[in-house]
């Protein structure tokens, strides 16, 4: 069989083997060729042809283009995530966008994505979460907390996946994970539902928040719940503003209160206030009791994350009591390689652990965290911050803060990865903070957020494309409901978190506070 095959592709000639492997890698030909050719045209004018712009560097050019090429690369999948992001420092390197020094390429400067010590938190949770898989505790976990509160009703059972990915989002490090995680649980539950016209809505309201609101505002809480949170932090590390685990805590938690809003608007668009499970609590209880007892190695494995997890929150500035000094990412790094796999501790091959590592992801955040560090250091992001200064300048912060966040999500519309997204924004709006009087980390941070919560195309969230994948709902639907979300997402950055960042003593309106971590 895999002769014919080959036969058959080659009988269409070059291109019908090109197109058949990518159509047989599950992706759709026209748009991966389409964007592969657009990013390595965009790349060649930017390069070579289009003049540079006063003011903006060689280098920094050489940076654009590779930012430009990078952004279309992601938005089209013409090549996986992570093989992208390594094509960054790849590119660097090649085009001298950071020079070399005596001939030698700044290697210590292109790798440093992958250096950085949030990269080894990120791996330490997706770790810890693929053994969360292999011992079923994930779902133990989601059906205990869903049987605890007797979810009955589609409102309870959306309060219950909210807390569900809250507790996950301390044990798995990535939206769109923990939204692959649940999934089969979230279908299992709103298989209970019928067919009427209520029920029907109801389904896509359990869909959507427990699927992508649940899992996008819980990531917001947790440094380690969400890719774009460790680009921040390792971006204000980089400039003198550190930020331990509980700080991001304390900073965040507020964001949690985003989900009675939404839970309130989701319940009033769909009508879900009196649906009822069949079954009800009952089905639940079942499903949670044909899991058994917990077993040996899931006790170990929730001893040895909170015993990992405790030396997080007692390094430096502990608010508790600091008894080490080590970064973040050294703890992780010391749990994965020293007491992770410590022999007989676990009942797996490391096969089977590597399997459901999500590798690409691990490389998407080294190669954006590169990006970043390369738009800073080239003055792109600073020449960048120069244009967008001209069109805000001479407003009020709150009145730049609703300008900035309007216009990133008129920008989402198109891009897919919210990596990506804050990979290109957070230095630019790191500069323009400065450049405008404001808190450069507290103007990043409330701008930087509100990319988190674009709801208007299921495009726009990984977590909302494995969503949209059950065919619950169309894209009609998830507009509908999730365009009010939005107003929602940026009146609470500028009328809850603005204060209460003031509060913590990180006031927008002022750049000369002392930091208070």
């Amino acid at each position: 069989m895999a002769i014919a095959v080959e036969t058959r592709r080659g009988g269409n000639g070059v291109i019908g083997y090109l197109t058949d492997n990518v159509r047989e890698s599950g992706r759709n030909p026209t748009r991966v060729f389409t964007g592969f050719l657009l990013a390595w045209i965009s790349f060649a004018l930017i390069m070579w042809v289009l003049p540079r712009p006063e003011g903006l560097s060689a280098e920094g050019m050489a940076v654009l283009a590779i930012v430009v090429w990078a952004s279309v690369m992601w938005v089209s999948e013409a090549m996986p995530v992570g093989i992208t992001a390594l094509g960054i420092p790849s590119l660097l390197i090649l085009t001298h966008a950071i020079p070399w020094q005596k001939n030698q390429p700044p290697l210590d400067f292109v790798l440093q994505g992958f250096t950085r010590h949030v990269v080894w938190i990120l791996l330490f949770g997706m770790m810890i979460g693929a053994l969360m898989q292999l011992l079923k505790l994930d779902r133990r976990l989601a059906l205990s907390i869903l049987d605890k509160i007797k979810a009955s009703n589609a409102g309870r059972v959306i309060w219950g996946f909210f807390f569900v990915q809250l507790i996950l989002s301390f044990f798995i490090p990535a939206a769109v994970a923990r939204s692959a995680t649940i999934m089969p649980i979230v279908q299992g539950v709103t298989n209970l539902l019928g067919d009427t016209e209520e029920e029907q809505a109801a389904k896509k309201a359990i869909i959507i928040q427990s699927l992508v609101y649940t899992s996008m505002i819980a990531g917001m809480f947790i440094m380690t719940a969400h890719l774009p949170n460790m680009i921040l932090v390792g971006l204000f590390g980089q400039n003198g503003f550190a930020l331990g685990y509980l700080d991001w805590m304390l900073l965040q938690f507020p964001y949690l209160g985003m989900f009675v809003l939404t839970q309130w608007w989701v319940r009033y668009h769909f009508k879900t206030a009196r649906v009822e499970i069949a079954g009800g609590h009952n089905s639940i209880h079942q499903m949670h009791k044909e899991l058994g007892p917990m077993t040996t190695a899931e006790w170990v494995l929730i001893a040895m994350f909170s015993g990992i997890a405790l030396f997080f929150v007692l390094g430096k500035n502990s608010p508790i009591y600091p008894v080490h000094s080590f970064q973040l990412g050294i703890i992780a790094l010391i749990g994965i390689s020293l007491v992770m796999f410590v022999p007989g501790l676990f009942p797996f091959k490391w096969k089977q652990v590597q399997d459901r590592t999500m590798w690409g992801t691990f490389l998407l955040l080294g190669g954006a965290i590169t990006m970043t560090g390369a738009m800073t250091k080239s003055g792109l992001a600073a020449w960048l911050a120069d244009h967008v200064h001209a069109m805000v300048t001479g407003h009020t912060w709150w009145m730049v803060l609703l300008m900035m966040m309007v216009g990133t999500h008129i920008m989402r519309i198109g891009m897919l990865s919210n990596v990506a997204a804050i990979a290109m924004l957070a230095p630019i709006l790191f500069e323009l903070g400065k450049q405008l009087g404001l808190h450069p980390v507290a103007f990043t941070m409330l701008v930087a957020d509100t990319d988190t919560f674009a709801y208007l195309l299921p495009t726009q969230i990984t977590a909302a494309v494995v969503a949209y994948g059950t065919d619950t709902f169309s894209t009609t639907d998830y507009f509908k409901v999730g365009w009010a979300c939005v107003l929602i997402a940026i009146a609470y950055g500028i009328l809850i978190m603005a204060p209460w960042y003031a509060i913590l003593g990180m006031p927008v309106w002022n750049p000369g506070a002392p930091w208070p971590f």
